[in-house]
C-alpha cells in the first residue's frame, strides 16, 4: 500500500543492498530524516513489517495520525528526557517480542539537506536491544519535499541498505562511538544530487 502511494505521485524508487538483509532477522533500521515522506518510503521498502519511533507531535496530524498509530508506530516526546526514555523501554520490549523497528536518530528532519547531528539515546536503545543495526541512506526526499513547505516535485528516489553492523560490534563500543560510527555509515549511503 505504501508503494502505491510514491506511484501515485509519480515519483520512482529506486532501492539498493536489500539483499544483504536476512529477512527472518529481527533488525534495528536507523536512516537519516529528511521529509515526512521517510517513515511511508521506509515502510514500504523496508522487508517485513516493522514499526517506527517518531515525533509525538505527528500522531495529532489528522488523518497521518491515525494511520502511523493504526501502523502500530510508537509516538516520543522528544522534549521530555523522562517519556523518551519511557518510550525507549517501550520500543526494547516490541523488540524483544521480535518486531523490527525503524529509529530516525537525528530526531529531527533536516533544513538544508545535509546530515545532521545524531542523538544518543537512539544508540542506547540499540545496545540494550541486542540486535543488529541497519544503516540507510535516504537520497532525492529533501527534492521531494522541503521541511516548511507543502510543495511537492515529483523526484527520482533512492534507499540504500548498508551491511548490517553485528551485534557484537555494537556491545564493543560505547553509545558515542557507536553513533559516531553509524552516523559515518549513513552518511557514505546518502547519494549527493
Amino acid at each position: 500500500m505504501l508503494r502505491y502511494f510514491f506511484k501515485v505521485l509519480w515519483v520512482r524508487v529506486e532501492v539498493e543492498g536489500i539483499e544483504q538483509l536476512d529477512t527472518s532477522k529481527m533488525y534495528l533500521y536507523m536512516a537519516n530524516h529528511v521529509s515526512l515522506f521517510d517513515i511511508p518510503l521506509l515502510g514500504g521498502y523496508v522487508p517485513g513489517f516493522v514499526r517506527g519511533v517518531e515525533a509525538r507531535r505527528q500522531h495529532q496530524w489528522f488523518l497521518y495520525g491515525w494511520v502511523m498509530g493504526r501502523l502500530g508506530n510508537v509516538p516520543i516526546d522528544r522534549e521530555n528526557v523522562h517519556a523518551s526514555i519511557k518510550t525507549i523501554r517501550q520500543t526494547i520490549k516490541i523488540m524483544q517480542n521480535g518486531m523490527s523497528m525503524i529509529v530516525l536518530p537525528e530526531g529531527h528532519r533536516t533544513l538544508d539537506g545535509n546530515l545532521g547531528p545524531f542523538k544518543k539515546l537512539p544508540f542506547f536503545l540499540a545496545k540494550e536491544a541486542g540486535c543488529e543495526i541497519v544503516p540507510i541512506g535516504l537520497s532525492g526526499l529533501y527534492s521531494l519535499k522541503k521541511k516548511g513547505s507543502w510543495l511537492i516535485h515529483p523526484t527520482a528516489l533512492k534507499i540504500r541498505f548498508g551491511s548490517p553492523i553485528p551485534s557484537g560490534d555494537i556491545e564493543s563500543q560505547s553509545t558515542i562511538e557507536l553513533r559516531d560510527n553509524v552516523r559515518d555509515k549513513i552518511q557514505k549511503l546518502i547519494e549527493r544530487p
